[in-house]
């Protein structure tokens, strides 16, 4: 097996992390529970869009966790694909809308005939 570039999560580095800095580790704790809180949004659906936001953020430990929790929240295994996918494409048109930058810049900068 290759060794990862990231270090696992454990207990002990959530640990630490709190230790250092407990009233805001507590307040992220709090803030996080609220946020994926059955309301408005199911909570399976909470974890389809942070599965989502984890492939596009690119974050592996964001990845694992809420693929573990949305299929914990009843998300089978196609939904969490579909949610993959939706992140790639919005992902990838982000650089296709973002083009409209360099097709402006190129605009600014190309030569003219008549200089």
């Amino acid at each position: 097996m290759t060794e990862s570039v990231y270090h696992p999560a454990t207990p002990e580095i959530g640990a630490r992390r709190a230790q250092l800095a407990p009233a805001v580790d507590e307040a992220f704790e709090n803030f996080s529970r609220a946020v994926f809180a059955e309301g408005a949004l199911p909570e399976k659906t909470k974890q389809l869009i942070a599965v989502a936001v984890a492939h596009v953020t690119q974050c592996p430990y964001c990845i694992q966790g809420h693929t573990r929790l949305a299929r914990r929240k009843g998300a089978g295994p196609e939904e969490i694909m579909e949610a993959i996918w939706v992140a790639a494409e919005m992902r990838a048109g982000g650089a296709y809308a973002h083009s409209t930058l360099a097709l402006y810049a190129m605009d600014e900068t190309a030569p003219h005939p008549h200089q």
